[in-house]
């Protein structure tokens, strides 16, 4: 059994990433266990690299990631079981032609009154219930967000690490979206521009050129990355 103080924790130690050649993160270092973590920084920093480490999407070149007392090369398929992982652009993981499809997809296995109890509760709670059977296609840009969330709320992940996940949507939806992921009982890591949304969570790490800057109160480094900016 992992120990009690591995449980929330995601540690990376001299952790560097290399791709095609280019190093795209360079030994970072870091031990963080805070309910709602923000990921800070200009595009192309590292961020989006970082957080696909957190469920095995991408794999250290050196070092070693350890999510929740587990480690993301060796225990990769317990791993992906822990961590839900949600994308910039919701198209990306809408697999299924309807939303209750496409939830239902993620409870492959379970009896089919069982599916199709948690299926129907999972969009009336994320606001899809009249949508269920219309092809996804056709949802809104902000409908379709929640329908990816949907999706991977209902395997009930214990870290959930959401890639900008409202970079593409509207001011209403960005911030839905934003009290969804904030309000979740789950650990969450959100990689974001929206500072505001920074702000509100109880730790960020900040990311300048592959390197890791500092990790702490979400203020602190936002007055940080803002003066980074100029």
């Amino acid at each position: 059994m992992r120990p009690e103080t591995d449980l929330r924790t995601v540690a990376l130690d001299r952790v560097s990433v290399e791709r095609d050649g280019r190093r795209i993160l360079s030994e970072v270092s870091l031990a963080i266990d805070a309910p709602r973590i923000a990921v800070i920084g200009a595009n192309g920093s590292g961020k989006s690299t970082f957080a696909r480490l957190l469920n095995g999407l991408v794999a250290p070149s050196t070092g070693r990631v350890s999510v929740h007392g587990l480690d993301s090369s060796r225990d990769r398929a317990a791993l992906r079981r822990r961590v839900g992982f949600v994308f910039t652009d919701p198209q990306a993981q809408i697999l299924m032609p309807t939303p209750a499809e496409d939830v239902a997809l993620s409870l492959r296995g379970l009896p089919r009154a069982e599916i199709d109890r948690r299926v129907s509760e999972a969009l009336s709670e994320h606001g899809l219930a009249g949508r269920a059977d219309v092809p996804a296609s056709a949802l809104s840009g902000g409908q379709k967000q929640l329908l990816a969330l949907a999706s991977v709320l209902i395997t009930e992940p214990a870290l959930v690490v959401a890639d900008e996940p409202t970079t593409l949507l509207d001011l209403r939806n960005a911030r839905r979206v934003g009290d969804l992921l904030l309000s979740l009982e789950a650990q969450v890591v959100v990689v974001t521009h929206d500072l505001e949304l920074a702000g509100r969570c109880d730790a960020a790490v900040l990311f300048a050129d592959g390197r890791l800057v500092d990790v702490g109160d979400p203020d602190e480094l936002i007055s940080t990355y803002r003066r980074m900016c100029g």
